[in-house]
């Protein structure tokens, strides 16, 4: 039997804030917060009854690699991590607690996060295809005629959004809106496509222009360097803070992991469905069987024993190490 991965991390020393389709957030003080990052797993908008072994290990190593190249790459980018290690024990966790949060944790900066999330989509397929064969536009926005399947957009990557559905009927209420500390839609909501206009009514002309010219640059340059080691970022999701105190816009939660993004081996075969290092695999599983969207899913050990082997593998070709090599250098 394939092991069904931790798919719970609960605390005693912390207050719990939030808990997410994937991360349980946890209250250090009144200017940080501990994400700790399970091995759940969701596809279409649904929690899997059962986790994927190292995939909390792997987001979070892999957003920490990426939160060092981008640092490099888009120096004016600023993001929420403040350590990658658990809080001390015993001083404010226990050691039992310590050892499970290792590897799989960020103690991360308390910010007000805009309730969008900003995509930014550099072929096309997943949803944006369904939308354009039924209509030629991606998230309401026009597109050339003609293009196919995993195409790369001719003009280039385009800035889109997602809103949790549930919040869509109120998003007219402030310009400014911000929610609270969380971590994506939270368990049992879904995300909605929207138009990058309609984030512009949800957070204002101001905000949404530097999270677009951000997340635009985060993808271009992440793109490049993972070109560079045979993989293809054909799109990914991003989420923005808030520090109200600087009026900076900050990157927060995960960033370019196989949860958030498509992987893609190079080069594209375009036309046709692409080989993926994410969920994809998982997605696929669902529709072939007919349990799309359908919840308490139990998924079967050679899709979780796959599912882990083009997560560890994706890491491997990005990062250059192994999630395991990784792990032992993470007190240092």
């Amino acid at each position: 039997m394939t092991g069904a991965g931790i798919t719970t991390v609960e605390l005693q020393s912390l207050p719990l804030l939030a808990s997410g389709k994937v991360r349980e957030l946890y209250k250090i003080n009144d200017s940080s917060l501990l994400m700790a990052v399970t091995d759940r797993i969701s596809a279409y908008d649904e929690i899997l009854s059962n986790g994927v072994p190292d995939k909390g290990h792997i987001l979070c190593q892999m957003s920490s690699h990426w939160f060092d190249v981008l640092r490099e790459r888009v120096p004016e980018l600023k993001h929420h991590v403040l350590s990658m290690r658990p809080p001390a024990a015993p001083e404010v966790i226990t050691a039992e607690e310590r050892t499970l949060l290792r590897g799989r944790c960020m103690q991360i900066r308390s910010l007000k996060v805009f309730p969008i999330e900003a995509i930014v989509r550099g072929y096309i397929t997943g949803s944006a295809w369904s939308e354009y064969s039924k209509s030629g536009t991606v998230h309401g926005i026009p597109m050339p005629e003609g293009l196919q399947l995993c195409q790369e957009f001719p003009g280039g990557p385009i800035y889109t959004v997602s809103f949790p559905e549930p919040q869509l009927a109120s998003s007219n209420k402030s310009a400014n809106r911000l929610k609270q500390p969380s971590t994506k839609a939270p368990a049992g909501e879904k995300d909605e496509n929207i138009s990058p206009a309609h984030a512009r009514k949800i957070i204002g002309d101001r905000y949404a222009d530097q999270i677009e010219a951000l997340a635009l640059k985060v993808y271009k340059a992440a793109h490049a360097y993972a070109l560079e080691r045979g993989i293809v970022i054909a799109d990914t999701k991003m989420e923005f803070g808030l520090d109200v105190a600087t009026d900076e816009i900050i990157l927060v939660d995960e960033v370019l992991t196989p949860d958030c993004s498509r992987f893609w081996p190079a080069p594209v075969q375009v036309g046709k469905d692409q080989p993926s290092y994410d969920k994809q695999y998982i997605r696929d599983y669902l529709t072939a069987n007919g349990l799309k969207g359908k919840p308490g899913v139990v998924l079967p050990d050679n899709v979780v024993a796959e599912t882990t082997s083009k997560y560890r593998e994706v890491f491997q070709k990005l990062t250059g190490k192994t999630i395991d090599q990784a792990l032992s250098g993470v007190d240092n």
